[in-house]
């Protein structure tokens, strides 16, 4: 006998958002499964009950029931980081019919009379995350909360990165009696008080438009900290192809400039800034918030003895090692053999090393930047030091 299970997707309250489709597998099914809160609302229906909300138990129940039909409740709908994902492989041997319900950025957003198809997603349900870098980089983000951040958290991040005036709307049990929804500025809701069941939008009309890259000099804090030049910062980065959920490490990271970079470009991953100076940690800081990148941590520490208490790396940018390079590229092929590297070298002699730690399908490519300066009426070249790139595998 083969099974027939509906995944229904239960809407906000599982009554008054459950559309007709969902109503109806529900009422015609044998038995009904879901947390306890999706069930509650169905109890007039008088069928056998199965409390759960683990895809493993729901499955083995499935498996071993003598019902021939059930439904099982996820809340809003099934395709917006559900339940589903993880039943769905554990049901192979039934006949599966998943019904989608009214999803939480729906239903919010029909509230605040906002169009919605604009939306960037963001889940932090039970989970840490960047919440700065998304709002710079979108006109609205959509956060899902239940976990340890709350609304209040989101603002307070906001404001402490400069973004204080944004206007933010908060959104606490939906479709239920207490329900509340608040629009306000962030820095007006730092100290608010809500539930477990929260959503938040925070609107951002200057939001970045495009990726930023070849950032100028002049625009980060530098103080007297070296820092890697744009037009070699550019390449660096670029080159590593880092994906969006990435793990970067920026090891040497000086004033964080490549950091600031990688961090773009991996919004939902996180940079880890290694620096062994006191005085360029907080130069990090200072970047990593003037430039929204709370997806970069700053680590202050020396390469390579801090390196292994690091997660292990995607993608690694060794801007400088403190003369220990090989013990340096040691610890980063231990925490991950596959992991992207790119370094760079200003002396024949760095080079030569790391020729010897880099595989030898490695791409060696030379970058000499040439700018120009004003002097009166006329205009000269002004030559800055040539830089040795090196991209590829550690040996």
């Amino acid at each position: 006998m083969v099974k027939e299970i509906f995944i229904v997707g239960s809407g906000m309250d599982g009554a008054a958002t459950l559309t007709a489709e969902a109503g109806a597998a529900i009422a015609g099914a044998d038995e009904l499964i879901g947390s306890k809160r999706l069930l509650e609302p169905f109890g007039d229906f008088n069928k056998p009950v199965f409390e759960s909300f683990s895809a493993a138990e729901i499955a083995a129940h499935i498996a071993e029931s003598e019902n021939k039909s059930a439904a099982v409740l996820m809340s809003g709908d099934c395709g917006f980081y559900s339940g589903a994902r993880g039943l769905l492989p554990l049901l192979k041997d039934c006949d599966v019919k998943i019904i989608p319900g009214i999803s939480a950025p729906v239903y919010f957003c029909a509230k605040l009379k906002m169009p919605w198809q604009d939306l960037h997603f963001v889940s932090l349900h039970g989970r840490e995350g960047a919440v700065v870098r998304p709002v710079c980089s979108h006109e609205k983000t959509f956060f899902l909360l239940g976990g340890r951040l709350t609304p209040a958290n989101i603002c307070q991040r906001l404001t402490e990165y400069g973004l204080g005036g944004l206007t933010v709307h908060v959104g606490e049990n939906f479709a239920l009696e207490n329900e509340r929804i608040i629009s306000a500025p962030a820095r007006d809701l730092t100290e608010l008080k809500t539930g477990g069941l929260c959503a938040v939008i925070a609107e951002n009309p200057g939001f970045e438009p495009g990726l930023p890259a070849l950032i100028n000099d002049g625009e980060f804090v530098r103080g007297k900290t070296p820092m890697t030049k744009a037009e070699v910062r550019c390449v660096c980065v670029s080159g590593l192809n880092i994906g969006r959920d990435d793990v970067c490490w920026d090891v040497g990271a000086g004033t964080g400039s490549v950091s600031v970079e990688m961090a773009f470009r991996c919004g939902g991953g996180r940079v880890y800034a290694v620096e062994r100076d006191p005085e360029a940690i907080k130069l990090i800081d200072q970047n990593r918030k003037k430039f929204g990148c709370d997806n970069i941590v700053p680590v202050h520490g020396g390469a390579p003895e801090i390196l292994p208490s690091l997660p292990s790396p995607d993608r690694v940018f060794i801007g400088g090692s403190g003369g220990k390079l090989k013990e340096t590229a040691a610890a980063v092929k231990a925490a991950n053999p596959a992991a992207a590297v790119t370094a760079t070298a200003v002396s024949l002699e760095t080079l030569a090393e790391l020729t010897g730690i880099f595989s030898e399908d490695s791409e060696i490519t030379q970058i000499a930047v040439t700018r120009t300066k004003k002097f009166g009426a006329h205009t000269m070249l002004s030559a800055e030091n040539p830089v040795f790139i090196v991209r590829g595998t550690l040996r």
